[in-house]
């Protein structure tokens, strides 16, 4: 069932103006609004924003037009001095935001990272159930022809086009989170060249439009753009962060988008590190699927490790309800 989200404690939550928190609220779910009133764009938005449940109960939330973080904070002996955002997917049209959000802002958490799950605006959907779930019907219809190999197909042009038209809100909100995070750097207890952002699928644009930024404040010291679709010429940055990338190979969504912007990296002389796992498919998140892809948060946790972003894996909780390392 769908409920309409209340969004005024979050509006009240930015009356004091502060850039991000005082270091007193150091606060696992405080929501913060990441611009001072209505954000650049959207002024006129009406949709409300709602809340509902996937087939598997997992929280979703469609209609975005207060873009917020949440914040998700670890215990003062564990921090680490780490931020990452956390961009959940969702075609931008919803976002999944335990499966792909909340989740793994908690995995993190546990880590020792400060990590904040970003709620961007997205495309208005309809707000009657029936209808949205006809439109949501009609958008995975257009992805099932789509297959990143051919981006000069119709299905490619016609995705790019759209993602374009319905992503630059949440692009912009991705670079003010950023760029909000590290002004209050000092009042989370975090270092601000330890800035970093993660996203899946459209929250992997999100990731990659941040990154590819002109402006320095807004442009993470790392990103892990995961299954996320990149179209058009990839231009790297002159001093461009490091990437982890991960993907499926049976993904046609992202697979070969994966490859093409490690190679760009790569060939710019930047770091990047690339998982190509052989089956996932494409949006498995959090969720288990008795393969070895479970694994995939350990790997970018190995990633971050080596980094010295978190603390060694080896002395990390694991996560009992996946397969142990292969």
């Amino acid at each position: 069932m769908f409920r309409v989200a209340n969004v005024m404690p979050a509006i009240v939550l930015f009356a004091a103006l502060s850039p991000l928190a005082n270091s007193a609220e150091l606060v696992s779910g405080k929501v913060i609004p990441i611009w001072p009133g209505a954000a650049p764009g959207s002024e006129d938005w009406t949709q409300k924003e709602v809340e509902y449940r996937s087939p598997d109960k997992k929280l979703m939330i469609r209609n975005v037009t207060i873009p917020t973080l949440t914040a998700f904070v670890p215990e003062p002996d564990q921090a680490t001095g780490t931020a990452i955002v956390v961009c959940p997917g969702g075609g931008f049209r919803f976002l999944s935001w335990q499966n792909e959000g909340t989740e793994v802002a908690e995995w993190l958490r546990k880590r020792g990272v400060t990590a904040f799950v970003l709620k961007y605006r997205l495309k208005e959907t309809p707000a009657a159930e029936a209808e949205f779930a006809k439109e949501i019907v009609r958008f995975f219809s257009t992805l099932s022809d789509f297959r990143d190999r051919d981006m000069s197909s119709k299905s490619a042009q016609s995705l790019s086009k759209d993602s374009q038209d319905s992503g630059s809100a949440g692009i912009a909100d991705g670079r003010q989170a950023v760029k909000l995070i590290r002004q209050s750097a000092k009042e989370w207890n975090l270092r601000a060249d330890r800035i970093g952002i993660m996203g899946f699928s459209a929250g992997a644009t999100v990731t990659n439009g941040t990154v590819l930024s002109d402006d320095v404040q807004s442009r993470p010291d790392f990103a892990a753009p995961i299954y996320g679709p990149v179209f058009g010429e990839i231009k790297v940055p002159r001093d461009a962060p490091p990437l982890f990338i991960l993907c499926a190979s049976d993904d046609s969504l992202a697979e070969a988008s994966s490859a093409r912007l490690y190679s760009a990296w790569r060939d710019a002389g930047r770091q990047a590190e690339l998982h190509l796992f052989e089956k996932g498919g494409h949006g498995f998140g959090m969720t288990k699927k008795n393969l070895p892809i479970d694994g995939w948060i350990e790997r970018f946790g190995d990633w971050l490790s080596s980094r010295n972003l978190i603390k060694p894996q080896h002395n990390q909780p694991r996560d009992s309800s996946g397969p142990a390392p292969f």
